[in-house]
């Protein structure tokens, strides 16, 4: 049985919408961006289902993930890449060929890529623009080519990484509005730093500004069948109830290490005789806590002020705003016993979004990144709060 649990449908649904667009997808082209928390699957789907799903549907794709070493310049990844992309087209014997050969464009295939530039220079000083690069790919493959980038917020860790995705967004200005372009840039980034990945397309100053930011469509009851499944293939038969192992699941914020960690507490304090479905909400609240507990450390070591602007976000439903009025910094000096300033509070905003755990939603709009760490949040502090004041 195959270990990795394939979102098949979700993939094509994609890949359709990135390819041939409706009238009410066509903003895709502008760029995709997808956020989720961390551990959810986002990279698994991306390289198990999406980058297949969209070489199936004709497209050339090129995927960089710049946690796959987080010391070298994340330009530098992306540049290295793209560069044995070009190399790969123009070797006729290679993998991207033999895809090609089942497309249209099958000479071209077999005679290789001829460019007007040394594949060398691509990211060099003075070297051929990633504009040029990619519209003499587009037009010689007759084809899409969808760049993903896996972690994209950490391009913007550096003056490079910005002038990088500067260059993208040129090159997908110079291909995509060409009257009869036989093919379409596509840039498609994703990362587990929610804030981070929203600011891509929410800052005016981003090179992607105004592009399409969605949540990553997290793992759910199917994922859980299919886990279900393996453990009795394997013969571990604990007689778990799909409904309970979903609800777990959910508990632990459709993270599939968490959820599997779980299941190996479960499957090795269990008593005889016992009723698994019993024991399993337990664990998965006792883990979903603890891992509650790291995200609100960081922001007590920020300190009280921190403090006191997260609570501020856990404690209102939805987006947050004018978290520098004049009555919030009030809230926030009652808190401290003493003045406090706005430009006190957006500096520790700033910290709090750099650690991951507030996110701008828009203009002055900020909330949580993760809603399980505001679910534990308010369900403690519902359980310090007097009786008589619980609602």
């Amino acid at each position: 049985m195959d270990k990795i649990f394939h979102r098949t449908a979700l993939a094509q649904q994609m890949a359709q919408q990135l390819l041939r667009p409706g009238v009410l997808d066509e903003g895709l082209r502008s760029g995709l961006f997808i956020s989720g928390v961390r551990r959810t699957g986002k990279t698994t789907f991306l390289q198990a289902d999406l980058v297949p799903a969209l070489q199936a549907a004709g497209a050339l794709v090129i995927y960089v993930d710049l946690w796959s070493n987080t010391q070298a310049n994340p330009a530098a990844l992306v540049h290295s890449a793209i560069r044995r992309a070009l190399q790969e087209l123009q070797t006729p014997a290679g993998a991207v060929a033999e895809r090609l050969k089942k497309l249209r464009n099958a000479e071209i295939a077999v005679a290789g890529f001829k460019f007007g530039f040394k594949v060398e220079s691509v990211g060099t000083e003075g070297g051929v623009t990633l504009a040029e690069a990619f519209t003499q790919m587009v037009d010689q493959a007759h084809s899409d080519i969808v760049l993903i980038i896996d972690e994209v917020q950490h391009a913007i860790t550096s003056e490079e990484g910005n002038q990088m995705l500067l260059a993208l967004k040129a090159a997908r200005d110079a291909i995509n509005p060409r009257p009869g372009t036989p093919g379409h840039f596509i840039f498609v980034g994703t990362g587990s730093h929610r804030a981070l990945v929203s600011e891509l397309t929410a800052r005016r100053n981003q090179a992607f500004a105004g592009a399409t930011s969605i949540a990553y469509p997290v793992l759910d009851a199917d994922y859980v069948a299919h886990l279900l499944e393996r453990l009795r293939v394997e013969g571990l038969t604990m007689q778990l109830s799909l409904e309970v192992a979903t609800q777990a699941f959910r508990t632990l914020g459709a993270r599939p290490e968490e959820m599997l960690r779980a299941l190996r507490e479960l499957n090795s304090l269990l008593p005889p005789g016992s009723d698994p479905n019993a024991f399993l909400p337990v664990i998965a609240g006792t883990l979903r806590s603890t891992a509650a507990d790291v995200e609100i450390m960081k922001v007590e070591q920020l300190g009280a002020l921190a403090t006191a602007v997260f609570e501020r976000v856990a404690g209102v439903d939805g987006d947050v705003k004018g978290l520098f009025s004049t009555e919030s910094l009030a809230g926030y000096a009652q808190v401290l016993g003493r003045d406090v300033r706005a430009d006190e509070v957006q500096a520790v905003l700033n910290e709090l979004m750099v650690a991951n755990v507030v996110m701008r939603r828009g203009h002055g709009l900020y909330g949580l990144t993760d809603p399980f760490v505001q679910e534990i949040w308010r369900e403690r502090h519902t359980l310090m709060r007097p009786p008589g004041d619980r609602g």
